[in-house]
């Protein structure tokens, strides 16, 4: 299996995480000097989405490399950080994996899982799931950067968006039929932190499609229950925007059993690209 052939599933399953990541930079003490009501409204927000733990979501990734990927489902972030999303076949290009029109695709303690159909040889013969860790895409340390609850979540998000630089609030503005405020700001490189091997680091496979990221573009729609309505980042040439539909009250979610389960962890490590 190719890279040319797996680059669309691959960065979009890792784009659905990147979304959820909080950077790494503590400027709280500059922003509330510069913008007290918006750090006070985004600090109301990022408590209340941490609150209720999980929600329905629709996303879109546009890798710039062909037609944009749409995926919906669940993300779980009240035990760790978890997702249960339905993906589009042929615009991820997995065809030839599954005949289905949409692809399962889960995400469970830093490995991604990826319901296809079984295959007739290799480490997919026989298997009803594909599983790659999070290391082949973002590479070690930027797999590592992802571990544990507290670095992945919409609340994460939010805390990277409100430590930014240029923090700004563009006004009123009615998204899905609801009123909301609009905040946006540019994440630097510096502010990045941990995460910055993820996102700038050219030898790891993530950064090399995307064609890396020394700033990220955050923005989110806060609605008048103090709960994101759209969440919207450009990450290199990346772009990826998520409405949340309903919060709370989702079902747990959980890997497949590891007998039904292929793994390709290696075979995608083997086709990274050179740093």
């Amino acid at each position: 299996m190719n890279v040319r052939h797996t680059a669309a599933w691959v960065g979009v399953t890792a784009a659905a995480l990147l979304a959820t990541t909080a950077c790494g930079a503590d400027k709280a003490a500059d922003a509330a000097d510069s913008a007290d009501m918006i750090m006070a409204a985004l600090t109301r927000a990022t408590d209340r989405t941490e609150e209720v733990g999980s929600a329905e979501v629709r996303m879109t990734t546009d890798l710039g490399q062909g037609e944009p990927i749409a995926m919906e489902g669940v993300y779980s972030w009240g035990d760790g950080f978890a997702f249960d999303v339905e993906m589009d076949t042929e615009a991820a290009q997995m065809q030839t994996l599954t005949d289905s029109p949409t692809v399962r695709t889960l995400f469970v303690d830093g490995v991604y899982y990826y319901d296809i159909d079984p295959q007739p040889s290799g480490p997919l013969a026989g298997k009803e799931w594909m599983s790659i860790d999070s290391s082949a895409i973002f590479g070690e340390e930027g797999a590592q950067a992802f571990s544990g609850g507290g670095g992945t979540s919409p609340t994460a998000s939010m805390k990277g968006l409100k430590y930014a630089d240029d923090v700004e609030n563009l006004g009123e503005q009615t998204v899905n039929g609801k009123e909301t405020t609009h905040y946006r700001a540019v994440v630097s490189e510096k502010q990045m932190g941990k995460f910055k091997d993820a996102y700038a680091d050219e030898g790891n496979l993530f950064s090399s499609m995307t064609g890396g990221a020394d700033s990220v573009t955050m923005e989110v729609w806060v609605g008048e229950d103090d709960l994101p309505v759209r969440m919207v980042q450009e990450i290199g040439a990346t772009k990826i925007s998520m409405d949340f539909d309903k919060f709370g009250a989702t079902t747990e979610v959980k890997a497949p059993p590891a007998a039904q389960t292929g793994d390709l962890t290696d075979e995608i490590k083997a086709q990274q690209p050179t740093a």
